[in-house]
Parts: C-alpha cells; sequence; structure tokens
C-alpha cells in the first residue's frame, strides 16, 4: 500500500480559497479521517487527491509516484492513480444484480471470466452479502446498498480506498453497526483509507489520525485521542466532543514559570501547567471537558442543578454557576430537581489554557481550587 504526500496544495475558485496550502502525509494503511464542518474543504482535498478535482498549486505523491505537480504540468487522471472511490449515494446500477454491480469494473478491465467470478465471490464474501448476489439494488436496504458499494469499490483492489461521507444516508442503528464493520474492514483489507466526515463521533471512533481542517486551512493532524486531548487551539476543542469542551473566560496572573493565578466563575484557582507556561496576555480561556468537572458531596466548588439530561448509562448535568452554564457528564442515571444545589470539582491533568486573542492552547495541566 502507498504513502500519499500531499505539499503546498491550494485550491482556488476566483477570490474564495477552498483549500490553503494543506500538508500532510497519510501513511501506509492509516485510516484517516478528515473533519470538518460544512464547506471547510475536506471533500475538496479528497476530489483532489483522487485525481476528480485540480488544485491550484502544489504537489501530490502516491506511492512515491508524482500524481499532480502545477509546477510540472503534471495530471495523471483518476483511472490511473489506482483509487476507488466510494460516493455517499452509492451509484449502484440499478438494472444490474449485485454480482453484475460488483463485476462490472472488473469486466471493464478486460479480467478474466474465472478471475472476476472468483473475486466477485470473495467480495461477496468479505462483506457479508453472499444471499443478496442476484437481487437488485432496489431490493436491498440501505446498509446493504452500502455493503454493495463497497464490494465494487474493492473488487479492482486498489491501493486506496476514499469514502465521502458514506454512511450519512443510513440511521443511528445501522450507522453505529457499519462504523464497526468499516473498522473490521481496514484490519481485514491492509488497505490505505481516506474517509469525508462532519461527524466527529465517526472521524473519533474510526481514524488513525483525524486530519481537522476549517476554513481550507489545517488545524490538527493527530491520532484521535491526541486531538480530543491536546487541541491545539479553540477551534478544535470546541468542535471535537460531545457534550462540547466547558470554555471558561478567566484572568491569568503568572506565579512562576508553571503556575498561575486563574481568576474565573467569581473564583480564585490555582492552574498548574505539565510544561513552563507561556503566558503572552493576562485574557485567556480555559478549557474543561464535561468529565472533568465530577460531582459529589464532598465538592469544593458550590453549584446549582441547571437541567439534568439522563440517558441511561451516563447523564448529562448542566451546572449553573456565576451565571453561566458549564456541562458535566456523570457515570449511571441520576437526576436533579431544577435548581437543586450541588457541589463539583476540577478533576484531572488534561484542563487546557488558550490564549483569547490568538485562541491557541498555551498550556495543559489542572485546576486546584483555593
Amino acid at each position: 500500500m502507498p504513502e500519499i504526500v500531499l505539499k503546498n496544495i491550494t485550491k482556488r475558485w476566483g477570490d474564495f480559497v477552498a483549500v490553503d496550502n494543506l500538508n500532510m502525509v497519510v501513511e501506509d494503511r492509516d485510516f484517516i479521517t478528515l473533519l470538518g464542518p460544512s464547506g471547510c474543504g475536506k471533500t475538496t482535498t479528497l476530489r483532489m487527491i483522487a485525481g476528480l478535482e485540480t488544485p491550484t498549486e502544489g504537489q501530490i505523491r502516491i506511492g512515491g509516484k508524482v500524481v499532480f505537480d502545477s509546477d510540472r504540468g503534471i495530471n495523471i487522471t483518476p483511472d490511473k492513480r489506482d483509487i476507488g472511490f466510494l460516493f455517499q449515494n452509492y451509484a449502484l446500477w440499478p438494472h444490474m444484480t449485485v454480482y453484475q454491480n460488483i463485476a462490472f469494473g472488473l469486466e471493464n478491465m478486460k479480467w478474466k471470466k474465472a478471475d472476476i467470478k472468483a473475486r466477485v465471490q470473495e467480495m461477496l464474501e468479505l462483506l457479508k452479502i453472499e444471499e443478496f448476489s442476484h437481487r437488485y439494488p432496489a431490493e436491498l436496504s440501505g446498509g446493504q446498498q452500502q455493503r454493495v458499494a463497497i464490494a465494487r469499490t474493492l473488487a479492482p483492489a486498489p491501493k486506496v480506498l476514499f469514502m465521502d461521507e458514506p454512511l450519512s444516508n443510513l440511521d443511528a442503528k445501522l450507522r453505529g453497526e457499519m462504523r464497526t464493520e468499516l473498522k473490521r474492514l481496514h484490519a481485514d483489507t491492509d488497505a490505505t483509507f481516506l474517509y469525508v466526515t462532519h461527524d466527529q463521533l465517526e472521524a473519533m471512533t474510526l481514524a488513525t489520525k483525524i486530519c481537522l481542517i476549517n476554513k481550507g486551512q489545517l488545524q490538527q493532524y493527530e491520532p484521535p485521542l491526541m486531538v480530543y486531548c491536546q487541541p491545539k487551539n479553540l477551534f478544535v476543542a470546541d468542535f471535537v466532543g460531545s457534550p462540547t469542551i466547558n470554555l471558561i473566560e478567566a484572568k491569568a496572573k503568572l506565579l512562576n514559570g508553571s503556575e498561575m493565578e486563574l481568576d474565573m466563575l467569581g473564583m480564585k484557582v490555582l492552574f498548574r501547567s505539565k510544561d513552563k507556561i507561556d503566558l503572552g496576555s493576562e485574557d485567556v480561556i480555559l478549557g474543561v471537558r464535561p468529565e472533568n468537572l465530577p460531582i459529589s458531596d464532598e465538592g469544593q466548588v458550590d453549584a446549582l442543578a441547571y437541567s439534568t439530561l439522563p440517558a441511561g448509562m451516563e447523564t448529562t448535568v448542566r451546572i449553573l454557576i456565576n451565571d453561566q452554564i458549564l456541562s458535566s457528564v456523570v457515570f449511571g442515571a441520576i437526576d436533579y430537581a431544577v435548581d437543586e444545589p450541588i457541589k463539583f470539582d476540577f478533576a484531572g491533568d488534561g484542563i487546557c489554557i488558550f490564549d483569547k486573542t490568538s485562541q491557541e492552547r498555551i498550556a495543559i495541566g489542572s485546576v486546584w481550587v483555593q
């Protein structure tokens, strides 16, 4: 399987910059999710790698081979890039059976009939759709159609499989099942996957690395837990995570290289950083994940229960303190009355500090209530 290298890739339509100087390396057998809000440039990036869209500037290499170079005038067509593309609507031929849909691309590539039969059977077994081989797409459920589309895309054994929001047409239960199947499929095929989604849960659960894009610019490109636990800026912190991260404005006073006093929520707390703090301004934003605000009778901070949202296995509690509403996630089913007094703490050493002006993360550490 190949390594994919994007160097200074830019795509413009007139004055609009869809992708701005993107540099990234997709390593062999990676499962990369291109994540971001609608219109951020993730689908455009995928289409440029596949050869379906022409970059304005930059270079793309697949498996050491230059497939696009704006300076040298190289632009290899999609059919010669050895990739498979799974579209959002699956694009199955309605007049062909499942077997014929999977075999179609192989027939166009002039495979021998015996090889086609063997390969289609292999795909039917891999995707667990043998019993549907003689059915037509209209006779299949959405999940079954998706498996057929994946089988057809994988049949020619492409070096890279591209997927553009392939689960968006499925209901929530089936989407969860297909995430499991896709992750298993990635392991079974040993292929490189590039997957576009706006669903951060999909990105977190499927990817070996998340490529988070906003307004055409790369925000962070790291494994999912790194993106979640160590967001590089406020956009990343706020976009990834459900419930979303708590963002609390504070005034900071540096005490020494790794400690500072924060004035926030009507109280003063001590923040201890894992590393040296580079404090450029006293105006900062504290980023606290909901799981780092545990509620207990022994908590040091008094507040009120604004609302409680039990979901069975876990409960989201909205906390009202000093006219600000925070989110806490508690394991198990609990239910507080509206405006019931509660106590909570700041827990863990993964609490982030962001500079309010630059919005970049300047520290990670723990909070101690004084």
